[in-house]
């Protein structure tokens, strides 16, 4: 993939570098020279002075190829005009904008841009963290869906996948075991210590934890 990326701080430049190391052709661009040096010296992709919000930079560096576009900038009004300017202008095919202000990123996500707002996010994991523990309600930005961690013991062991999974409420995607972490069959027998990773609708957490008997931690 051809990707632009807009701020080299400490998000963008971990996100350069390991498209970059993944293979994936990277531009990555900063007001300040000297940001580029977050992104050592096996970085192989191409750095550029300027706003991401410039057009004739942006062609400089052919957007118009694209694949994504990521502005993830400290600044919010930098991240959302650089986004629409690639989505609107260029119709890049992936555009994606960091915003610190969840009211603003609800705003824009409603105007059809991507937001990824780090506020929301580390905030509701540190929430999980501290109410529930092993339950996560950040799978997706509508936090309709979460993921919940089950320990297999007493009467769980021996059941198989399809004896737990509970349609259109609760469904179990991997098993972290010893020998790894396995995405399970139907007939996937569970073991004693076996930690289950199932999806689960929020609105039913209450329901699930009482079926697995899974007290507070």
């Amino acid at each position: 993939m051809y990707v632009v990326i807009v701020g080299c701080g400490r998000v963008g430049a971990e996100l350069a570098k390991l498209l970059s190391g993944e293979g994936h052709d990277v531009v990555i661009i900063d007001k300040s020279q000297e940001s580029f040096s977050r992104l050592g010296d096996t970085f192989n992709g191409l750095t550029m002075v300027g706003n991401g919000f410039d057009l004739a930079l942006l062609k400089q560096v052919g957007i118009e190829k694209a694949d994504a576009f990521c502005s993830v900038t400290n600044g919010d009004n930098t991240n959302l005009i650089s986004a629409q300017v690639a989505k609107k202008i260029f119709r890049v095919p992936k555009v994606f904008a960091r915003v610190y202000d969840p009211q603003r990123a609800h705003i824009y996500a409603a105007l059809g841009l991507d937001i990824i707002s780090g506020t929301m996010l580390f905030s509701s994991m540190l929430r999980d963290k501290i109410i529930e523990s092993r339950f996560s309600s950040y799978l997706i930005e509508s936090k309709d869906l979460g993921v919940i961690e089950i320990e297999v013991k007493n009467s769980l062991v021996g059941k198989t996948i399809q004896d737990i999974n509970i349609a259109g409420e609760f469904i179990v995607v991997a098993i972290r075991r010893m020998q790894g972490v396995i995405i399970p069959e139907p007939k996937t027998v569970l073991k004693n210590k076996d930690t289950l990773m199932g999806v689960l609708k929020v609105s039913n957490l209450q329901e699930i934890r009482e079926k697995f008997h899974l007290g507070e931690e």
